[in-house]
């Protein structure tokens, strides 16, 4: 941005057109994880680019927040050091992987877990207020 330190790509500005500048982005950001496919990337590599993008384009949606949003996150660059870490170093980017992946489970079993508990209690309490049990 002019006159600052901050750095801005195409994607934030892409963003600005409403609707349709997040999906080209998404689109756009396609072509680095199509590199990844061609480079021999893991699937768990893979997965954590689609992930990237995947955010940027479902928080980069929500009107000016998502274009600040843009501004921050900068997907591209972050799939592209993962391709890098896979280049450079194939069994240490696997581990990251793999932490990655098991973090992503832990997260996705903890939530399920939390809206399991929410909805006993909310049950609970609706049953409590129906039957005055």
């Amino acid at each position: 941005m002019p006159g600052t330190s901050v750095r801005i790509g195409l994607d934030p500005i892409l963003g600005l057109v409403p609707g349709l500048g997040d999906a080209l982005g998404a689109v756009l950001a396609a072509w680095i994880v199509i590199e990844g496919i061609r480079l021999g990337a893991s699937a768990a590599t893979l997965v954590r680019m689609a992930g990237n993008i995947a955010l940027d384009c479902v928080v980069g949606a929500i009107p000016v927040f998502g274009d600040a949003f843009d501004c921050v996150w900068k997907a591209n660059l972050k799939n592209v050091s993962l391709l890098e870490q896979h280049t450079i170093d194939p069994g240490g980017a696997r581990k990251r992987d793999g932490l990655f992946v098991a973090v992503l489970v832990g997260a996705v079993i903890g939530v399920a877990a939390a809206l399991l508990a929410g909805n006993v209690v909310l049950t609970s309490w609706l049953l409590r207020i129906l039957f005055g049990a």
